[in-house]
């Protein structure tokens, strides 16, 4: 193998600068292009970087990061940003996501308040690869971001541009990490980090550790071998509050009581109601185990490469959760009742609500895998070549229980169970709602709450594809303006499966045991919760801190309440032992252990088979000042989606299967104009593809343990399939500095949208839970299913709807993905990075790294892309001297649509029509931003700061969402609906590097 002449020039650099830098060769990987095989000497001279530049600068600290990082976008043949490790095992934020945040057109997604995936110009549908190659994930996209180690990586790159050989599947960019490669190593590596990282929420301190190992040896003859290895540990615990409403719209109401209804100044005449608040507090436990391990060896003529990489996680956790549910009343105004400018009406009564407490406990696991062996052979001086197979492997099996309780007056044993209701008071303010009940023992008098039900689940997920591949390229083919040439093909084999079991003891579940078991005299004899038998599993919840970042506007009595203690739940065996005893000598008495009574749920199950077939060829030119890559990508894929048809007598699956097979073509054309030795002018042109995900190519039903709602995929869905072009400016200045701006156009077809319809299901007559009926499905005629979503009036209520169930005449809501027209998305991007070195003393150490991004997008039905703020922005400023480093970081984002079908505003829209009609022009009260819901625009500090105590040893300290924002979610017409917080994260720590 040529390790190549830029690897020499660092180790050179290195050593006279006294510097550790951190891969020995750090931007030989970021040269190469990602099929993984070397930038040979004579490209990386044909970029014309001037090489005394290269050779200063040693990658340590954040202004060495950056200034690597610009030297990979100069130099790439791609539209490319990147993160680059400013030391041995540390990116510029311990979270991938949050670390690649900081780049130009890139957002993210977080999770309890960690970063777990990121849009790139708006696009959510993007891909992660490991080394150029595939990872596996639960999902079609990869590996979730949070769950690899940052301290494994190097280089973590952004491709907005794609070229032939890039793997298909992203439609807003592409994410390649990559790590330490052994024969980089220019002498051995030894490193360690040991940091605490503590969490305001739950007080916790989480221990994480990371170490690396690497070393490379002359065998003599039998050539050069290398070996280097990564381990992390990380246990965190974290919490989320949220507090959100259902939110509908009703007729102008008579506020002062004068006789005369009062205008709201909402849409079509109504005003917008606020009922069913509630409070949802999860504790997350993670632990995370990985390794990776890297074996390099070249044989004496340095013509081959040989080597196997192994990266593995092991996840373990879970959320235990409690949820109080407040339902029903009916709007009573108070003399302070008042109307905003949406038309929200604001401090109110409802009269008549009853509460729903449930604690959840939700327990995963999940072993995710990539490995690969390949080689890379100089054939010739112009002929090189490339093979390598991989595989990638995600093993997930989710394990969730509920324990739910039901508000019923204390009897004896009856036919007659009295439901307990207050009233409740709601007052507006600052942060989330007062909210208080007339009955102070609402939620913790033991004589009002019952045992309703117990559910408890299993899902396995098991996802693998492996993959084949070679390619070649060759240098010179005897043509002056074409400088390489390159072709392969790339062979992959996907399996996919889903499957569900849940408890149903004697062939139904646990659904509302209270008001369905008998004791022998026939009665219903509930079991209150003093009751010996469960009363020690039972605990009072009022948290510390609850919704400190959003504030509350007096008190609210939903944030103290007896529950079932979750940590009891995550122990199923012994919950369903309390409840066996509960129901013994009931009509519902359970035989067997837990094991005895799961069921399979056939109608769950999912099989998918998918296989690809791609090659490709792509040309690089050479015109002096104009350098491109074109070329063009052929992909065919076969898919085979199976679910359950029937159950043999052996209790063998019988399987029905459909497929789908397609092609697609994808040329693309990158074009480099060199302007001038410090300006660059690049377009780019491409069409790009991404398959539909594995819940949306199956049919298998997904519906809720209250029979209400579900999910349904298809396999005929088409790909998403886009044309993209894109132009830049970028202008490299002394000391590292870059102003740069991008437009971009992406053109969407083949569309998916969510359609609704009404499912008859015979087993919604005795199992389906109709607490929330306004949100149940009516059919016109019992067990035939209808494409018409229809829902009771307020007039008609829940005794209708019960009425209605009883004859057989409610579905189930069932959502699914079709394809449907064409959206857009176009933007702009600003960037901005220099440090200040001219300036005097000290103040030669501050830099500032800045950008910004403007994206507007359409749906077919005039609504924006989900997930895309117009406008996102990120600044850094920093500080660095001889051994101390300063950062504060700045994300701010617009407001944006999170989701267009939310049950808890389905019925809220522009129009103000309050019925749930997005899809159907032709029938009344169409309304294609009902259920809209947006998240409110945000921003966040983030600080770091690291001393270096002496060469080995540096001390780091970090914060994380420093000032603590909460976020907002709000409806079509802007009226807040939902509120999320959760921990601020500081973390302390020392890394050592021998």
């Amino acid at each position: 193998m040529k390790l190549n002449k830029i690897s020499a020039m660092f180790s050179s650099s290195k050593k006279k600068a006294n510097n550790i830098t951190i891969f020995g060769a750090t931007l030989t990987a970021l040269l190469s292009m990602p099929a993984a095989y070397a930038a040979d000497a004579e490209q990386v001279a044909a970029e014309e970087v001037d090489t005394s530049e290269i050779e200063v600068i040693a990658v340590r600290g954040i202004f060495g990061s950056l200034k690597a990082a610009n030297l990979l976008k100069r130099t790439d043949d791609r539209i490319v940003d990147a993160i680059v490790a400013e030391d041995i095992g540390k990116l510029p934020d311990s979270n991938i996501a949050e670390a690649l945040q900081r780049i130009t057109g890139v957002s993210i997604e977080s999770d309890f308040g960690v970063g777990e995936s990121v849009t790139i110009r708006g696009v959510s549908e993007n891909l992660i690869l490991l080394n150029g190659r595939s990872t596996a994930g639960p999902g079609r996209g990869g590996i979730s971001l949070d769950d690899f180690p940052s301290s494994f990586l190097k280089t973590v790159e952004v491709v907005k541009s794609p070229t032939p050989e890039m793997i298909e599947g992203a439609l807003g960019g592409t994410v390649n990490m990559q790590t330490v490669r052994p024969l980089e190593l220019s002498e051995p590596l030894y490193a360690f980090t040991l940091d605490g990282e503590y969490a305001d929420k739950t007080e916790n301190v989480a221990p994480n550790f990371t170490a690396a190992m690497g070393n490379n040896w002359d065998l003599g003859e039998a050539g050069t071998f290398g070996a280097s290895v990564n381990l992390s540990y990380q246990d965190r615990e974290l919490r989320r509050d949220e507090y959100f409403n259902k939110v509908d719209l009703q007729d102008d109401i008579d506020i002062d009581g004068d006789g005369t209804v009062d205008v709201s100044g909402g849409p079509n005449g109504k005003y917008l109601r606020r009922t069913e608040s509630t409070v949802e507090q999860k504790i997350e436990e993670r632990e995370r185990t990985a390794y990776g391990l890297s074996l390099q060896w070249a044989p004496t003529n340095e013509d081959l490469n040989i080597y196997v990489d192994m990266n593995a996680t092991e996840l373990d956790g879970g959320q235990a959760a409690y949820s109080i549910l407040d339902v029903g009343g009916t709007v009573v105004p108070r003399s302070d009742s008042y109307y905003d400018s949406n038309g929200q009406l604001h401090n109110y009564d409802l009269t008549g609500v009853l509460t729903i407490p449930k604690t959840w406990s939700d327990f995963t696991t999940n072993e995710t895998s990539s490995h690969a062996i390949g080689a890379e052979w100089n054939l010739t001086d112009n002929i090189e070549l490339f093979g390598e197979y991989s595989i990638s492997k995600s093993e997930e099996r989710q394990v969730a229980s509920e324990f739910n309780l039901r508000p019923i007056e204390r009897t004896d044993p009856t036919l007659k169970l009295v439901t307990h209701t207050s009233t409740g008071s709601s007052t507006s303010g600052d942060g989330i709602p007062s909210y208080v009940f007339a009955d102070t023992g609402m939620l913790t008098n033991p004589d009002n709450l019952v045992f309703r039900e117990f559910f408890h689940k299993t899902l396995d997920t098991n996802n693998e594809e492996q993959a084949l591949r070679f390619d070649f390229k060759i240098n010179d083919i005897g043509v002056d303006f074409v400088s390489a040439v390159k072709a392969g093909v790339r062979f992959t084999d996907r399996d996919y499966t889903a499957n569900r079991f849940d408890l149903k003891p004697n062939g139904s579940t646990l659904k509302d045991v209270y008001k369905n078991a008998k004791n022998a005299d026939g009665l219903y004899s509930p079991t209150w919760i003093d009751n010996p038998i469960i009363a020690g599993s039972f605990k009072t919840i009022n948290m510390d801190n609850s919704f400190d970042q959003t504030g509350i506007a007096g008190q609210n009595d939903l944030l103290t309440y007896n529950v079932y203690d979750a940590e009891r739940l995550q122990d199923a065996e012994a919950t369903y032992a309390l409840v066996q005893q509960m129901l013994a000598g009931t009509t519902h008495a359970m035989t067997g252990s837990l094991a005895d009574n799961m069921v399979e749920d056939t109608s769950a199950y999912k099989e998918i088979n998918e296989k690809t077939s791609a090659i490709y060829a792509q040309f690089h030119l050479d015109f002096e000042d104009i350098k491109a890559v074109v070329g063009g990508r052929y992909i065919q894929t076969e898919l085979e989606s199976s679910i359950v048809d029937s159950i043999d007598s052996n209790g063998n699956r019988i399987l029905t299967t459909g497929k789908n097979d397609y092609s697609d073509f994808l040329p693309s054309l990158n074009v480099t104009y060199t302007l001038s030795e410090e300006t660059l002018l690049r377009f780019a042109a491409a069409k790009v593809m991404r398959r539909a995900d594995f819940d949306e190519l199956s049919p298998a039903l997904s519906i809720d343990n209250s029979l209400v709602t579900g999910t349904q995929g298809s396999y005929q869905l088409d790909p998403y399939r886009v044309t993209q072009y894109d132009f830049s400016v970028e202008h490299y200045f002394d000391g590292g500095g870059i102003v740069s701006a991008a437009i971009f156009y992406k053109d969407v077809q083949s569309f998916t949208q969510s359609d609704s319809s009404c499912l008859a299901d015979s087993a919604t007559i005795t199992g389906q839970n109709t607490t929330q009926w306004n949100n149940i499905c009516l059919l016109d005629t019992a067990g035939q299913s209808q494409g018409d979503i229809v829902n009771a009036t307020e007039a008609q209520g829940l005794a209708y709807v019960d009425a209605e169930k009883a004859a057989g005449r409610t579905g189930i809501v069932i959502d699914t993905d079709v394809n449907g027209g064409s959206g857009e998305v176009r933007g702009l991007e600003l960037g901005y990075q220099q440090q200040f070195d001219f300036l005097p003393g000290i103040w030669s150490g501050l830099g500032v790294n800045a950008n910004y991004t403007y994206a507007d997008s359409e749906q077919p039905d005039g609504n924006p892309l989900l997930n895309i703020s117009k406008n996102t922005a990120n600044t850094q400023i920093y500080w660095e001297g001889e051994d101390l480093q300063l950062r504060l970081a700045y994300n701010w984002r617009d407001r944006y649509l999170d989701e267009q079908t939310t049950k808890r505003v389905q019925t809220v829209g522009a129009l103000g029509y309050n019925v749930f009609n997005q899809n159907d022009p032709t029938a009344d009260g169409y309304d294609p931003t009902v259920g809209n819901s947006y998240r409110e625009a945000r921003g966040q500090f983030d600080f770091s700061v690291s001393y270096d105590i002496n060469e080995s040893f540096t001390v780091v300290a970090n914060a994380v969402n420093l000032t603590g924002e909460p976020i907002e979610y709000t409806t079509e017409l802007g009226s807040v609906w939902a509120y999320s917080e959760a921990d601020r994260r500081y973390t302390l720590g020392v890394r050592a590097k021998f």
